[in-house]
């Protein structure tokens, strides 16, 4: 989870550097800055859906398993 919220920060940061660059008029790094913002928002919910599969190839890998 640690990865999750590292790049969910990462998200709302360079959102509000890209709001604050297009508010000075600077569109180039404005552009590039949501992008990468953009990107981290994207890796934040890959995190989570890689937790979410591996919790459940372990819940399943649980019940395949017979108890002796």
């Amino acid at each position: 989870m640690k990865w999750e919220r590292t790049f969910q920060f990462l998200a709302v940061a360079f959102a509000g550097i890209a709001a604050f660059l297009y508010w000075r008029g600077d569109f180039d790094a404005m552009f590039v800055t949501a992008v990468v913002g953009a990107a981290a928002f994207f890796l934040s919910i890959r995190m989570q859906v890689k937790t979410r599969i591996d919790e459940r190839r372990a819940k399943e890998s649980e019940i395949d398993e017979p108890e002796p």
